[in-house]
């Protein structure tokens, strides 16, 4: 099985690392002998994480605090690296917002922060790493996207369709690049051991005890990216019902999840 050693030596950016599966993604890149760029919005856990990482692995670290909400923020991380001269041959685009609740009651500047978030930022900062990728003749963009890509999810509307958004996204652009050397994979996790849950606001009697491990799901998605393929479910359970879902009726499986996912009475 291909092996996340392959970046060892190299530069990996992952946004979205103060937490949950981006934290796991630099912990395990770092195990591997990769150097990173690690940033989110709270300076204080990337600080933290890097000296870890340095201390743990020898490896170098550069922290930078950056909200991905804010349209200007995927500029600043590559005049970061830029001005280091740090050459990022792994792009994570992991950070990702959600939230629950029925759409029409829903603040509408956190509904429009998921899609700035989820899938312009997502498109920005692939727009500025792709081309130096392909004049060198490799790079790898691993794309967090999610299992609720694969179907419409009530009381998450706007978060499920983000995450077709950089599922269909990251197929696609996986294909287009593959010519030039450049890999690139969405990683679509179930419920996972995380800090989104509680901040999208999800009742946690939701996962029903399916949860993995966000070390789990980052070794999925880096030996996925590794390997050459364009996605991957994390979890055989999730792989399942996915593979349920698509000899299913659209309509029944949405109607499924509405009953799923609809708020406790």
């Amino acid at each position: 099985m291909a092996s996340p050693d392959c970046w060892r030596g190299k530069w990996a950016l992952v946004t979205g690392a103060s937490s949950g599966i981006g934290w796991a993604l630099a912990e395990e890149l770092a195990a591997g002998g990769a150097h990173i760029v690690l940033t989110a919005r709270r300076r204080q856990r990337l600080t933290q994480l890097g000296k870890r990482l340095h201390k743990m692995y020898g490896v170098r670290i550069e922290v930078l605090a950056a909200d991905l909400d804010q349209p200007d923020a995927p500029d600043a991380i590559f005049a970061f690296t830029s001005e280091r001269g740090i050459v990022v041959d792994l792009l994570v685009n992991n950070a990702g917002v959600g939230s629950y609740g029925e759409f029409r009651t829903n603040k509408r500047p956190r509904e429009l922060a998921i899609v700035q978030v989820n899938c312009a930022a997502v498109v920005h900062l692939t727009h500025l790493y792709l081309p130096g990728m392909v004049e060198r003749g490799s790079g790898d963009i691993l794309i967090v996207a999610s299992t609720g890509a694969y179907q419409g999810v009530p009381y998450m509307a706007t978060y499920a369709a983000s995450k077709a958004f950089d599922l269909l996204f990251a197929e696609a652009l996986a294909e287009e690049v593959k010519r030039y050397g450049v890999r690139v994979c969405a990683l679509c996790p179930g419920p996972t051991t995380s800090e989104f849950q509680d901040v999208a606001g999800v009742p946690k009697q939701m996962a029903m005890g399916m949860e993995e491990r966000a070390d789990q799901v980052a070794r999925t998605g880096l030996r996925a990216l590794a390997a050459g393929e364009h996605s991957v479910i994390s979890g055989f359970t999730n792989w399942l019902g996915v593979e349920i879902q698509r000899v299913t009726p659209r309509r029944f499986v949405t109607y499924a999840a509405e009953k799923l996912f609809s708020p406790p009475q």
